[in-house]
């Protein structure tokens, strides 16, 4: 059964939440002021404010989604982004988007509460959609809120940011060295113990330093192939019932003044959401990969000295994986001799990495304490299909 059915109504009450906080993030986009050094306290960036029962966006923060977000110990995510007034972000060559300074993307990670712990469910967007009930924001009282992550552009580049939310959920306090908050999470009967990771300030740059030559830290997320899909049209604002049907994302933003389009939004590349079964197997599986692992593992990341290359961009079956020798894993290989062996998962170093808890061995090394059950499944199911062998 998917994890995301086994928590329906904690589920129902997040998306009701969400949904109704789309409904009041506002239709203009005013920006915000970045201030010269960085707030000890989340509410003095203006992006969002929360009273202890509701957590509420600021005017001109847009919330957005992904087709293919990052499992984060099955934490959920909003995601925003606020721009300067009167700028707008353009496409970059590649795909990227080159957001102007002073733009702040935000992501504050959550959980469905249950009266035992946090609930196990599916980081899905589709809570993001206004489809239930009337909230007044995002209701505190259905969730709990562990950190918000900031992205910020100055003049001399992207700067993350970790902030801490307190007991309360009034108030996030920057934490420079991290944090770690001991959580027990309930499926169904089962219950799990595990420590989740807040990443200190330097961390946030061994992700988002997607260069090795430049150092330097960028988005990760907002890719125009990433964002490009369809959302709720009450997430511009209020609209009659009968007209809440969906509209392109990449179009919304670019009403509301957050992008220039150079060609029509449906020429731009999609990235499959590996979530949906409906779409074709090996797509879902790239698309997980280049999320959770492409970052890294890219001919300019920083795992680029272990050839392995798992970002949409590689199609080298050999740089995928297949049949690869590993370079410098040490006991990443779980005693398996290839990266990838065709229609052999459990033989293969890949799945190994993804499924163990070894602090030594597992894969990604920061972002999760847990083993991401659809995402090995996803994966495997992809190995497992791979025609030819290793012999």
């Amino acid at each position: 059964m998917p994890c995301g059915s086994r928590s329906g109504r904690s589920n129902r009450l997040v998306g009701a939440a969400l949904a109704a906080l789309l409904l009041l993030a506002a239709c203009g986009q005013s920006g915000i002021t970045v201030p010269a050094t960085a707030p000890l306290q989340l509410s003095a960036w203006g992006l969002m404010n929360s009273d202890g029962r509701q957590l509420l966006l600021a005017e001109g923060v847009m919330p957005y989604s992904l087709n293919a977000p990052l499992f984060t110990d099955y934490a959920h995510k909003l995601r925003t982004v606020s721009l300067p007034a009167g700028q707008a972000a353009t496409v970059n060559s590649d795909g990227s988007l080159n957001f102007p300074v002073g733009t702040v993307i935000s992501k504050t990670f959550f959980y469905p509460r249950t009266p035992l712990g946090v609930a196990r469910s599916a980081d899905s967007d589709a809570d993001l959609l206004p489809h239930l009930g009337d909230y007044g924001g995002l209701d505190l009282a259905a969730v709990q809120l562990l950190e918000t992550r900031l992205l910020v552009h100055q003049p001399q580049g992207w700067t993350g940011l970790p902030y801490v939310w307190n007991a309360e959920q009034t108030e996030a306090v920057l934490e420079v060295t991290g944090d770690i908050k001991q959580l027990n999470m309930v499926d169904g009967a089962e219950q799990t113990a595990f420590a989740y990771i807040v990443p200190d300030q330097n961390q946030c740059g061994s992700c988002h330093g997607t260069n090795t030559a430049t150092r330097q830290i960028n988005p990760i997320g907002p890719h125009i192939a990433n964002l490009n899909r369809t959302v709720a049209k009450a997430v511009a604002g209020p609209v009659p019932a009968a007209d809440s049907g969906p509209v392109g994302q990449l179009q919304l933003w670019q009403q509301r003044g957050l992008l220039n389009l150079t060609q029509p939004a449906a020429d731009y590349a999609v990235m499959a959401a590996w979530q949906d079964p409906q779409q074709p197997l090996a797509a879902r599986a790239r698309s997980y990969l280049h999320s959770n692992c492409g970052h890294c593992h890219s001919s300019t990341g920083p795992a680029d000295t272990s050839g392995l290359f798992l970002d949409q961009a590689t199609s080298n079956p050999v740089r995928l994986g297949e049949c690869k020798l590993p370079i410098a894993a040490g006991q990443g290989t779980g005693g398996h001799q290839y990266a990838i062996v065709p229609g052999k998962p459990a033989e293969s170093i890949l799945v190994y990495r993804m499924q163990t808890r070894d602090p030594g061995a597992m894969m990604p090394e920061l972002g999760r304490s847990l083993v991401h059950t659809e995402g090995v499944e996803l994966v495997s199911e992809w190995i497992a299909q791979l025609p030819g062998s290793c012999a």
